[in-house]
């Protein structure tokens, strides 16, 4: 029989006791160590093998040695370096968050492939730490940031160390429009629905928010009360008003209380982004309904018009609209009056305003009426201009011959035009 060859585990120690033997004799002495026995050392090695014996599925510690165009080589203190494709990395503008020296957990996967390297995953190490406190999260409560890295079907795809499902109901409190506005973006989440099994994590924005606007809804309820003034900045506009964020809470300022005048759309008076000082015209706890008031800032004009505007008053003043009966003129600090037809013209007879004036004309007018109580200020035209009338009774008194146009002839007699407008 040929001579017994040594097994790998003796050769390993045989060749270990030699460098022992080589390099340490030296040390031992120095520190007074007479000897070591062969099954204290045999301990040791046992040992060393046992941390290194590797099995797929492990959680270990590595170290980045090198980025490669599809892999990245990391040293885990073992006989072969292992590799990871590059896709497990976080890219972000084009560059991997990754550099060599940099200790990453990895999960062995293969203890070794064809070209004899062991093959890792750091996707799966992710996910056992992931899993871990999604599962806390879910259970505790508790709030967990992720980043928003694409858009998915009825959602958003978010990246908390694993990839979860951002429903489109759960981004905002209000319906989202624009979901590409989110990618990027770093925010906070709840975990709502969790299996494991499955693979399924749901996670809500929307559910933070909620509680964010409770707390701040609760601050308002003990501070916030009718007459109050308060600072907001417009959030936004529609037909019948505009919304007004208060910090965390929403109010509205309708259309009639922007300004004490005519106003047609919100947008001549204000635009979005501005800051304005309100008053808290009427406060819903219940149906969180708060009431804004911008026109009560200011001294409402029809408390002093009697002193202002007396009548017989004459001022200039802008058509701002025409109906069948007259003409509406804006007398400025938020005070309008009407322009009857009948006020328009001593000779004319007109069946619409529109005939003599339209919106944007300036007109000057003459108080006719006033009342205050319900608010309500009569102006005329005519007043303004000699009546024709009073002049004609004194060119042409009784028995005075002249000569006319016939203008029309009627069942009961003929309209004969004495001057310009006058029949």
């Amino acid at each position: 029989m040929g001579k017994q060859q040594p097994s790998k585990a003796n050769k390993g120690k045989i060749h270990a006791l030699t460098l022992l033997d080589q390099a340490d004799k030296e040390i031992l002495q120095e520190k007074s160590v007479k000897t070591t026995t062969l099954s204290q050392f045999d301990n040791l090695f046992q040992e060393s093998l046992d941390k290194q014996n590797f099995r797929v599925g492990d959680l270990v510690t590595g170290k980045v040695v090198s980025i490669l165009n599809d892999f990245v080589v990391v040293d885990i203190n073992y006989k072969s370096e292992g590799i990871i494709p590059i896709e497990e990395f976080r890219v972000v503008n084009g560059q991997i968050q990754l550099k060599p020296q940099d200790e990453i957990n990895v999960v062995i996967e293969k203890v070794e492939n064809e070209n004899g390297m062991i093959v890792l995953s750091k996707k799966k190490a992710d996910m056992m730490r992931a899993w871990t406190d999604i599962a806390r999260a879910a259970e505790m409560q508790e709030i967990i940031e992720g980043v928003v890295i694409g858009k998915v079907k009825g959602g958003l795809s978010v990246d908390i160390g694993v990839t979860a499902f951002l429903p489109g109901s759960q981004i905002d409190i209000r319906p989202v429009r624009n979901l590409d506005s989110y990618i990027g973006k770093t925010f906070k989440f709840k975990v709502i629905k969790f299996n494991k099994k499955r693979g399924n994590i749901v996670v809500s924005r929307r559910a933070i928010l909620e509680e964010e606007r409770e707390k701040i809804k609760s601050q308002i309820n003990e501070a916030i009360h009718e007459g109050q003034i308060v600072k907001g900045v417009v959030k936004n506009i529609t037909d019948y008003g505009a919304f007004i964020d208060l910090g965390g809470i929403d109010g509205l300022i309708h259309i009639t209380d922007l300004s004490w005048g005519r106003v047609k759309h919100p947008s001549e008076i204000i635009k979005v982004g501005d800051e304005l000082e309100l008053k808290v015209l009427k406060y819903d706890s219940e149906k969180d309904r708060i009431s804004l008031g911008l026109k009560q800032m200011k001294p409402d004009p029809w408390d002093t018009v009697q002193y202002q505007y007396p009548v017989g008053t004459k001022l200039q003043g802008k058509v701002v609209g025409l109906a069948d009966y007259g003409a509406f003129v804006d007398l400025g600090d938020g005070l309008e009056g009407l322009i009857h037809v009948s006020e328009m013209s001593w000779t004319k007879r007109l069946r619409h305003p529109s005939q003599l004036l339209k919106e944007g004309d300036e007109v000057a007018v003459q108080v006719l009426e006033l009342d205050s109580a319900n608010r309500k200020l009569s102006l005329g035209m005519k007043q303004l201009q000699p009546n024709p009338w009073i002049e004609l009774k004194e060119s042409y008194p009784p028995g005075t011959i002249i000569e006319g146009e016939v203008k029309s002839v009627t069942d009961f007699g003929v309209f004969i035009e004495v001057e310009n407008g006058i029949d």
